[in-house]
């Protein structure tokens, strides 16, 4: 329940059609299963307490005092179980009879949902039984106690104020206009449905479909639970096939004719109230004429919750090869069209890239080949420049010419290294001082040389820096900081490390796959500093952190608006095996100190393409100050650490 965090489960109990004490004593040990498990909100399916196919028999008083027996028990059962649950049940009600989803806490019935939507066609005869939902609430009389009845109530979490439920079943889904689609504009962060859909060939993934939409377009977490073991099969078989999805991402399910009962795992409802604050457009408000809907309180216990839904250590990345494929193709499309519109309103003769072996500079000037190619250029309008230094290597400076030969582009060196100690003099700095200025020297001349060339040839100068070493202020102001379009500017280190691999795998030619490939395994390094021996001397990573780990960092705290003690969490749980706490912790404190002081570099960025859900472009998703202070972030990772 910490941090947003909360267990819930969508199940189907196996029944017998009609006997209402021995489905209840089903559900009954299905719940304490749950509770075993931490479970703190279960769905359970439509009229399970009787079971879905009871036809006719609904009209006979026998099942339904028999219903309600059983119903008065399994609540009383419940006494001193932390957990809200829905059971489906039929109701009596003024006369009429309704399917409802009946909520259970700690041994008391909150309220009572009727199904609005009741089908009335193919296999479905619900009309024949039960009455749709009346317009108005009222109250029903369960146990010899008045609960509330209606579909316009929700089941609000004292203790976790963004776990609000709502409720819907079945059908009310399958409709143009569902339930909970004003259920979510009230306040719902949860929906629950109670369901009994029987199995047809491809209902299984429309059915998921169904799931990740809705819970996509109402930044909800949607439970469902179907019916399955038990059910008559005279006319239909039902597959228990239970789904739970978070804001259009299925996190579990059962398989349909699977013998597990339970699909367990935990929504993150901090992580939809942050989305939902975000998107401007999500309305929560109602009006004179429609006042808000009934909310009723229940409280659980506030206690950590074991996570085990799946938290991908790269989140940038798909874990499917051909998904991740697919990704790097868009991207890289994305880069070069918007390149490509960039080259066409400028009318600019050439483009300039920098190129120093390294995996940015490589993915920059693969972007430009393919935009001119889509400009319908040659390759020769892409002018690239090699800029050797102290710290160059043979093995870069060499992979930095071999791709422009590949690609056809004209690579000229300029060698700054005289150019460099001439300022050194000027400024009265000693070449064995290797200090920020001994670096940023270095990086300030190969912008102005860039710059000056592409003046020469009527060019613009694309930018080569990614969206993790913005995050991180690892660029050096008015050096490799500043460009006249920025290519890579959102996107994620790790994830430019893929886009390169899969450019080599589906290079033309061996000689560009090799190249490429010695590309990946060159350690990450702005040669600034002398080489030694003739290999780098200086690798990133050691000095600002892993790059997966800032990349996860930068994802879930600026994406999802996680707080660091959450982030650190999430990354000990995500990582582990390959990274203890206490790195973790060394290296999220680094990034929130450097990600808070950097700023001022991110106020100015060139244009550059949005490909993805991050970027921190100050004319697109990011505003911040450039002097805000880390303080509260930093406190709240010590504080954790109590």
């Amino acid at each position: 329940m910490q941090q947003g965090f909360v267990k819930v489960a969508a199940g189907t109990p196996h029944i017998r059609v009609g006997d209402c004490a021995y489905n209840a004593a089903r559900i009954l040990g299905l719940i304490k299963q749950a509770e075993q498990e931490g479970v703190r909100v279960l769905a359970l399916p439509e009229l399970c307490l009787t079971g879905y196919t009871c036809s006719d028999l609904f009209l006979h008083d026998a099942l339904l005092d028999s219903a309600e027996r059983a119903l008065t028990e399994l609540i009383a059962q419940t006494r001193g179980v932390d957990m809200l649950v829905a059971v489906g049940a039929p109701l009596r009600h003024e006369g009429k009879l309704y399917n409802c989803a009946v909520m259970i806490h700690d041994g008391a019935a909150l309220g009572a949902v009727p199904k609005t939507h009741l089908p009335n066609y193919g296999e479905f005869y619900e009309l024949r039984q039960f009455t749709p939902a009346p317009g108005r609430q009222s109250e029903l009389k369960l146990g010899g106690r008045l609960i509330p009845f209606g579909t316009k109530q929700l089941f609000r979490c004292a203790t976790v104020r963004e776990l609000c439920v709502g409720v819907e079943i079945c059908e009310d889904l399958w409709v143009p206009d569902p339930p909970s689609n004003a259920l979510a504009n009230e306040g719902a962060t949860v929906i629950l449905n109670l369901s009994a859909s029987d199995e047809t060939i491809g209902k299984d993934a429309y059915r998921r479909l169904l799931l990740q939409s809705q819970s996509a377009r109402l930044c909800c977490a949607y439970l469902y639970a179907d019916a399955g073991d038990g059910e008559s099969t005279t006319d239909m078989v039902f597959a228990g096939h239970n789904l739970i999805a978070e804001n259009g991402a299925i996190l579990k399910e059962t398989e349909p004719f699977s013998d597990t009962a339970l699909a367990v795992t935990e929504i993150d409802c901090k992580r939809l109230s942050h989305e939902r604050r975000r998107l401007t457009t999500f309305s929560l408000s109602h009006t004179a004429e429609q006042p808000p809907y009934l909310t009723t309180e229940f409280s659980l216990s506030v206690t950590p919750t074991t996570l085990t839904r799946e938290i991908s250590p790269a989140p940038f990345i798909p874990a499917d090869r051909g998904d991740r494929d697919a990704r790097c193709e868009a991207i890289l499309r994305m880069q070069a069209h918007g390149l490509k519109k960039r080259i066409e309103h400028t009318r600019c003769r050439t483009v300039v890239v920098g190129i120093s072996g390294g995996l940015d500079s490589t993915l920059a000037l693969l972007v430009c080949a393919r935009a001119m190619e889509l400009a319908g250029r040659p390759a020769s309008d892409v002018l690239a420049v090699t800029m050797p230094c102290f710290g160059t290597t043979d093995r870069t400076r060499t992979n930095a010419e071999t791709l422009c030969d590949c690609l056809g582009i004209p690579c000229r060196k300029v060698d700054i290294t005289a150019a460099v100690r001439q300022h050194f003099s000027d400024i009265g700095h000693t070449e064995d001082a290797f200090d920020v200025t001994f670096e940023n020297v270095q990086a300030r001349e190969r912008t102005q040389v860039l710059m000056d060339i592409a003046n020469q040839s009527g060019g613009l100068v694309i930018g080569t820096g990614d969206l993790s070493e913005l995050a991180l202020g690892w660029a050096t102001y008015n050096g490799d900081h500043m460009s006249m379009y920025a290519v890579n500017s959102s996107v994620p280190k790790t994830l430019i490390r893929h886009i390169v691999r899969y450019l080599a795998d589906t290079a033309k030619t061996g000689e560009l796959r090799a190249v490429l490939t010695d590309i990946l395994d060159t350690p990450v390094s702005p040669e600034l500093l002398p080489a030694a021996g003739g290999k780098i001397s200086q690798e990133t990573e050691s000095i600002v952190g892993p790059y997966a780990l800032h990349d996860f960092f930068l994802y879930h705290m600026i994406r999802w608006g996680a707080g660091p003690a959450k982030v650190l969490r999430m990354a000990v749980y995500a990582f582990r095996g390959e990274y203890d706490e206490e790195t973790i912790r060394r290296w999220l404190e680094v990034f929130c100190r450097r990600f808070f002081a950097q700023q001022f570099k991110r106020s100015c960025l060139p244009d550059g393409p949005k490909v993805g859900s991050v970027t921190l472009s100050p004319r697109g998703d990011w505003r911040m100050p450039s002097d805000a202070e880390s303080a509260a972030w930093l406190y709240e990772l010590t504080e954790q650490r109590g």
